[in-house]
């Protein structure tokens, strides 16, 4: 049998997440910032699920996702009814997860070339 490495077509691939790093290609990331297949947006300022408001997302819905995938953490933590709203009032499915899921659901939605967006709350 023959085995082939396969490189992801995207320019960006979540290799692990926890509630404190993620590790995106080959760069160990620390605080809290925003993935789409071909765009990174490091430092994004957000500490707290619960905190967050609609307008933290305007950098996430900036990149015209079809879903965003919301990683929590290391527990999976809900935003306000106010934000999820925000996002359906867009036409734009939020989803929250842990960021374990969150990064195991993006690479699978970002092989199927579907646009997606993943916003992850890291608390180091």
């Amino acid at each position: 049998m023959q085995l082939n490495l396969e490189h992801p077509d995207q320019a960006f691939y979540l290799r692990a997440a926890d509630g404190a790093s993620a590790l995106v290609n080959d760069r160990r990331l620390y605080s809290s910032f925003i993935l789409s297949p071909d765009r990174l947006v490091e430092d994004w300022p957000v500490l707290s699920v619960k905190a967050i408001t609609a307008q933290d997302l305007e950098p996430a819905l900036a990149l015209d996702p079809e879903v965003i995938l919301l990683g929590s953490g290391a527990t999976q933590v809900f935003p306000t009814p106010a934000v999820m709203a925000a996002c359906l009032g867009r036409g734009v499915g939020l989803e929250t997860m842990t960021n374990a899921a969150a990064a195991r659901t993006f690479n699978v939605l970002a092989g199927e070339g579907r646009r997606v967006v993943a916003a992850f709350v890291l608390n180091p």
